[in-house]
């Protein structure tokens, strides 16, 4: 089997700086910086984020694209739903997640 950073159409980035809010090891690649932040983020199998909210008074949120993989997204109270490649997400400012 591929290695999870070889299958994303992105380079997987360095160590993420952001790794103490996650549980194991996951890569950041900023793919753009201006305007619009977006990042790729690779996950190493069994690593996930700690539950957080993105605080916002207008815009803000979290989009998800998932380009690689298998994993899962929940909110909090609800149940998780399973990511696939292809998947989108699209979550509010201030929803924990």
């Amino acid at each position: 089997m591929a290695d999870q950073k070889d299958m994303s159409v992105f380079d997987s980035g360095d160590v993420n700086p952001y790794n103490k809010f996650f549980t194991g090891i996951s890569y950041l690649k900023m793919l753009s910086t201006e305007q619009v932040p977006v990042g790729n983020v690779t996950f190493e199998p069994g690593c996930r984020n700690h539950w957080h909210i993105h605080h916002a008074t207008q815009g803000g949120g979290q989009i998800l694209l998932v380009t690689a993989g298998r994993g899962w997204y929940q909110e909090w109270g609800k149940p998780a739903q399973a990511l696939k490649p292809g998947d989108v997400v699209n979550i509010p400012a201030n929803v924990k997640h």
